[in-house]
């Protein structure tokens, strides 16, 4: 509830929830895209809604004049291109890896806060499946497998397909969750992932202010 802000008269009523729906009448919905065989359908991917989000970003001086008290570091971060034929929307794989190379003393066990964008539940389970692969690690990576997905660290105030997906407005949905997220939890460190069209791909580190 502390990172809604009401607009008019929207309240904070979730709108995306059908709770009507039953496992029947999700079966019977029509593949999206490969047809009549895909596995992408309204029900396993993100909708689109209306949404505005914002964050904060400064040094810590300047916050600590302005009398904010900061929620977290921005210590690294990644932007990667996949293939967008065969890896479309492998982006958080890639850059969480990027961002595990570039920060040797840091292995994915130690991440205690995982906030991945939802595209597609496809798309989430290929990247959970790619990160955990010695066999993709191999292939694209030296060897350096990324790591298991704890699913008790990812999302677990809900993502994409639950709370809707408004464009240009997730990416800083997830860093505040991913923000409080550290600070309810006291967990050290969180990585955010997103994948895009085009085979685009973005990942950054958090880390939890504790001055």
């Amino acid at each position: 509830d502390d990172e809604i802000v009401p607009y008019k008269t929207t309240g904070r009523a979730e709108n995306g929830i059908k709770s009507d729906t039953t496992p029947e009448k999700l079966s019977k919905l029509r593949a999206a895209f490969v047809k009549p065989h895909g596995t992408h359908t309204a029900a396993n991917s993100s909708f689109l809604t209306d949404g505005a989000s914002a964050s904060l970003l400064m040094d810590e001086e300047t916050a600590l004049q302005l009398g904010y008290q900061p929620w977290a570091y921005l210590r690294d971060w990644s932007f990667k291109g996949c293939d967008p034929f065969t890896e479309l929307l492998l982006g958080p794989t890639y850059c969480t890896a990027d961002i595990l190379r570039r920060n040797p003393k840091l292995s994915f066990s130690d991440v205690g806060v995982l906030e991945f964008h939802e595209a597609f539940a496809g798309q989430l389970l290929s990247n959970i499946t790619a990160m955990g692969s010695q066999t993709f690690a191999d292939d694209h990576f030296g060897g350096n497998i990324v790591g298991d997905v704890m699913m008790e660290k990812l999302n677990t105030k809900g993502g994409s397909l639950s709370l809707g997906h408004p464009f240009g407005a997730t990416g800083s949905r997830l860093v505040t969750t991913a923000c409080r997220r550290l600070v309810e939890e006291e967990e050290q460190f969180a990585i955010v992932a997103a994948c895009a069209d085009g085979g685009l791909g973005h990942a950054c580190l958090l880390e939890r202010y504790d001055q």
